[in-house]
């Protein structure tokens, strides 16, 4: 694949972790998802455990932001969760130099915008994210049909603030993949041939 990265965006349950993990195994390439968080720890000072849980309850609100951020600032009055986006974008920028590379969330998408990526979102229908998230994480339905809400809503508003785009738009992606509809093994099949068709292709 040279030097393709493929970001994965997706909405909570669809599989999309999954998805990333088994196209980067497929291809032989790093895949890097909860290593971001480390790095992101190791360069900003921040426990790992913090930013993990920040990621969660994130909010385009300033006010929620100073509020979960305790009103605290960094170095020039950067606020704690701007600190973390600032040092997963740094992490994200730092695994994309050594070679291709699947990278899940984190709006990779728009940090590496001016590198050659190749941008999918996965998304699915309500009855296959709740069952997923039963099976995958234990919660019962009516849990599972308000962390899809809830987690959704939060990845949403942390993508439009600090991106100029909006999650989900068509137009942000080179594939979109129903997960649903073809199944964790099957998308990855697809996102591959739909890769390797792209990355022909800009070669020309």
């Amino acid at each position: 694949m040279n030097d393709l990265i493929i970001t994965i965006s997706r909405e909570f349950g669809s599989g999309g972790r999954a998805i990333g993990e088994g196209v980067a195994k497929k291809l032989g390439i790093n895949y890097y998802d909860k290593a971001i968080i480390d790095e992101a720890a190791e360069e900003s000072g921040l426990s790992a455990e913090f930013i993990a849980k920040e990621e969660q309850t994130f909010s385009n609100s300033i006010l929620f932001n100073l509020a979960t951020s305790g009103g605290s600032f960094g170095v020039g009055g950067t606020s704690l969760v701007d600190k973390i986006y600032v040092s997963e974008s740094k992490a994200i920028k730092d695994f994309s130099e050594k070679g291709p590379c699947v990278i899940v969330g984190r709006c990779a998408d728009y940090v590496l915008r001016e590198k050659n990526c190749f941008n999918v979102f996965v998304y699915a229908d309500e009855d296959f994210k709740k069952k997923r998230i039963v099976e995958e994480y234990g919660f019962d339905k009516k849990e599972a049909l308000k962390l899809i809400k809830t987690r959704d809503k939060t990845r949403s508003r942390h993508y439009n603030y600090y991106c100029d785009r909006i999650w989900g738009e068509r137009r942000n992606y080179h594939l979109l993949v129903n997960s649903a509809a073809y199944g964790i093994e099957e998308s990855i099949n697809l996102i591959i041939d739909s890769a390797k068709i792209y990355q022909k292709n800009k070669e020309k």
